[in-house]
């Protein structure tokens, strides 16, 4: 923590600590549609299909959750979350289908040889 010699924190701390706090009420989903907390799949989620890994992404990457909330909520490893951030960034939604991992894998990484 940043003080100031009269042992106060430093004014531009604090405003990043409250702007840190500050979240929006809803982000875009990958559909296109709006995403509230209440709208994201339920926290007891144990069938992850595509639509739903990619709200809970879209909701990460436009502050709705954290990581470590997200992880949380949906009983995730931080790897895992990682792994379908990592599979959209390559390949858009299809990249999370589960039957076509291997596929896109082997795309990804061909095109990184070019």
């Amino acid at each position: 923590m940043l003080t100031t010699k009269q042992g106060s924190k430093d004014p531009i701390e604090e405003i990043m600590i409250e702007n840190q706090k500050i979240r929006p009420a809803q982000v875009i989903g990958p559909l296109g549609e709006p995403l509230t907390l209440d709208s994201l799949p339920p926290p007891s989620t144990r069938r992850w299909v595509v639509r739903r890994k990619a709200e809970v992404v879209a909701a990460v990457n436009g502050g709705l959750l954290s990581v470590d909330e997200a992880c949380d909520r949906y009983d995730l490893t931080v790897e895992e979350f990682a792994s379908w951030q990592r599979a959209i960034d390559r390949s858009g939604m299809p990249g999370l289908r589960v039957t076509r991992i291997q596929h896109y894998k082997s795309l990804y990484e061909r095109q990184q040889k070019y």
